[in-house]
C-alpha cells in the first residue's frame, strides 16, 4: 500500500477491510462540497455517472455509501476497477464506454493523474484534468482544467 500499487488482487484485500471499516462507521467516504449538488444536477439532467477506480468496486461503493454528505451511491450507474484493464491503457476506456453503451465521444474522464488522462483521450474520450489545490496546478497540457464540477459545461 506503501508504493501505492495498482495490484488488483491487493486493491480486492484492501476494500474487504475498508468496508468493515465503512459498516462500522469507523471510516467515512469524503467528497468535496461541490459533488453532491453536482451529482444531483446530473442526475436531473439525465447524466450517467461511472467510476473508474484502482481502487475496487467493493471499496467505491462503500466510500460513496458512508459519505459525510449521505448515500450518493443513488446517482452513479456504474463502477469499474482494475478488472477492466490498466487505467493508463486506452483499451480500458473503449472498455468502459462500451460498457456504458456510449461512443468514446461521449464520455468524458475525469483525473488528476496526466497518465489515465492521455490513455482515455486517446480512446477517443473527453478529458479534464481535476485540480482541487493550488499546489496540485499542473503545467500547460493537452487537458481542460477543472478546479470544481460546477465548472463542467453538462
Amino acid at each position: 500500500m506503501d508504493r501505492d500499487r495498482k495490484s488488483t488482487g491487493l486493491k480486492s484485500l484492501q476494500g474487504k477491510i475498508w468496508e468493515e471499516a465503512y459498516r462500522s462507521g469507523d471510516l467515512r467516504g469524503e467528497v468535496y462540497p461541490d459533488v453532491p449538488p453536482a451529482l444531483e444536477r446530473w442526475r436531473g439532467q439525465r447524466v450517467d455517472i461511472a467510476i473508474f477506480s484502482s481502487g475496487s468496486v467493493q471499496a467505491q461503493r462503500s466510500l460513496f455509501m458512508t459519505t459525510t454528505s449521505g448515500d450518493l451511491t443513488r446517482f452513479i450507474r456504474a463502477y469499474f476497477d482494475t478488472t477492466t484493464g490498466p487505467k493508463t491503457a486506452p483499451e480500458s476506456y473503449a472498455l468502459i464506454a462500451a460498457a456504458l453503451e456510449r461512443s468514446p465521444s461521449e464520455v468524458l474522464f475525469l483525473s488528476d493523474i496526466a497518465a489515465e488522462l492521455d490513455a482515455a483521450l486517446a480512446a477517443g474520450l473527453q478529458t479534464g484534468l481535476c485540480v482541487r489545490t493550488p499546489a496540485s496546478a499542473p503545467a500547460a497540457g493537452a487537458h481542460p482544467v477543472i478546479r470544481a464540477f460546477d465548472q463542467l459545461p453538462l
